[in-house]
């Protein structure tokens, strides 16, 4: 597989992320698109987006009855977007029921990953928020094989866990992490963090940065810093 940088295109709204997406004229990142700019503008902008040759990973982090989570993913699936996903809190048997909406009658889906434990919670605030007494790391690792077993993709977790992630799951089970930051830039509010050098060292598949590349004083030379030191 592939390793790959996915563009977090966090916007407000369609004429943002189409200023961003301008700057890229002989490139096209995979981009992803979550609930502020989806629910801003609608099923159209994935439509939009795909036309001009992107990837999508459309990051909606469903999370209700297994079968609302099923329909609904029965009607992303019709959006052609490459990579979509859930809350591994929601059980097995609303993973499997998203597995089962997403599958085109063809045969063929988006990948499908499981959210584990969002990259800004800290192992204090599972416990004091969320009252999870068990260590974070046994938690994702928990989620994950509840993933796999599902017969999910794989997970979006840490890059501190992705190593932990594959050792567990197995190579093939996609490891997607957010929470990367250059070494020389600002953590945000994101507490579990790695450089994409560091990233790509403990084996992630696929990294998602946003503001340090859509903030950035260039944002094409700030991508392809990322993918440099991500891909190489």
């Amino acid at each position: 597989m592939g390793k790959d940088v996915i563009v977090a295109c966090d916007f407000a709204g369609k004429k943002e992320v189409f200023d961003f997406l301008d700057k890229f004229t002989d490139v096209k990142p995979f981009v992803k698109i979550g609930m502020e700019l989806f629910y801003a503008e609608g099923p159209e902008i994935v439509r939009e987006i795909k036309k001009r040759g992107h990837k999508i990973f459309l990051d909606l982090k469903l999370h209700d009855i297994p079968n609302t989570v099923k329909k609904s993913m029965a009607v992303l699936s019709r959006l052609d977007v490459d990579m979509t996903n859930l809350h591994a809190s929601g059980t097995v048997a609303m993973m499997e029921a998203a597995l089962e909406g997403l599958t085109r009658p063809d045969g063929t889906r988006p990948i499908l990953i499981a959210v584990t434990q969002l990259t800004s919670t800290s192992e204090e605030k599972m416990k004091d928020d969320l009252l999870i007494n068990e260590p974070i790391d046994k938690v994702v690792m928990h989620y994950a094989g509840n993933a796999k077993k599902a017969g999910l993709d794989g997970v979006v977790c840490s890059p501190l866990e992705a190593e932990k992630v594959h050792n567990t799951c197995g190579k093939d089970f996609i490891t997607v992490t957010p929470g990367v930051r250059f070494a020389d830039g600002d953590k945000g509010d994101q507490v579990r963090v790695m450089t994409p050098a560091d990233a790509k060292a403990i084996g992630s598949d696929y990294i998602v940065v946003g503001r340090p590349i859509t903030a950035a004083e260039d944002p094409v030379a700030a991508y392809k810093r990322c993918v440099d030191e991500f891909v190489g």
